[in-house]
């Protein structure tokens, strides 16, 4: 399966005269479902402006009517018949790119419209404020096609707080924007025309302070609290993740979904 099309990348990134970096993840065909080489985008995107001195703020966006719809169901079927190796290697790749939006040095913004489901709530929860439209609809949806949801696993709790993210993540539950706003999985839901507003106002706010300061505060909370995954946790929650998405709930969940009918359990 190719990527955004026309020869797109599929994570455009765009950096204004402020500082203000704009990442878009760029598969709309797909709800810009990721998969490898979107995931591979997106960690060599954040790792090239986490070196940059210049960049203050990181907005994150959704090409199209989707903000982000999880993972390419495709590529993980295609990922529970690869050789455990590389199984495992595309369970790393999405743990570790969350773990790195997490504790990302910057201050990070989503812009959530249409579809949040799966790794999309993970990015979500992941990012420093999260802003939604009220049509937004948010799903931890993983238990529906027998995976589980262990790569962003810490950062729904971090976000959510344990209550929630147990209800949601075992129920897979969809959800609207009221609803995500009670759960503190958004900070706020703004009228569609008003977005880019609210959204300029923010970034001001980021502007107004000392970029030194941002990040020793950003790292200084997460380090504290103990939010900051070490390598031997995310190995644990990456072969977790493997190993339910290589099982018979695993192969079921993925085709049953392909061939659009219920899974037999």
């Amino acid at each position: 399966m190719g990527g955004s099309g026309m020869g797109e990348a599929v994570v455009r990134l765009a950096v204004d005269a402020r500082g203000v970096a704009e990442v878009t993840l760029n598969r709309p065909a797909r709800g810009n479902a990721y998969d490898g080489e979107l995931l591979g985008a997106l960690a060599a995107r954040l790792e090239a402006l986490g070196r940059r001195a210049d960049v203050r703020a990181v907005v994150i966006r959704g090409a199209g009517k989707h903000f982000q719809a999880g993972a390419d169901l495709d590529w993980l079927a295609r990922m529970a018949d690869a050789p455990p190796g590389e199984a495992y290697a595309a369970s790393m790749a999405t743990t570790r790119t969350m773990a790195t939006l997490n504790e990302f040095p910057i201050p990070t913004i989503a812009v959530v419209q249409g579809a949040c489901f799966g790794g999309g709530c993970g990015l979500v929860c992941s990012v420093d404020v999260a802003l939604a439209t009220p049509a937004a609809i948010f799903g931890l949806t993983e238990v529906r096609v027998g995976v589980a949801p262990t790569p962003i696993a810490a950062q729904m709790v971090q976000a959510m707080g344990l209550r929630q993210a147990r209800r949601y993540a075992l129920t897979g539950e969809r959800f609207d924007a009221a609803e995500a706003l009670r759960i503190g999985l958004v900070h706020e839901v703004v009228a569609a025309e008003r977005l880019e507003a609210r959204l300029g106002e923010i970034l001001d706010a980021i502007l107004l302070s000392a970029p030194g300061a941002i990040r020793a505060t950003k790292r200084l909370i997460l380090a504290a609290n103990r939010f900051l995954l070490d390598e031997a946790t995310m190995a644990q929650l990456a072969a977790e993740s493997r190993r339910q998405r290589a099982s018979a709930e695993g192969h079921e969940g993925l085709a049953a979904f392909r061939e659009k009918r219920r899974p037999v359990w």
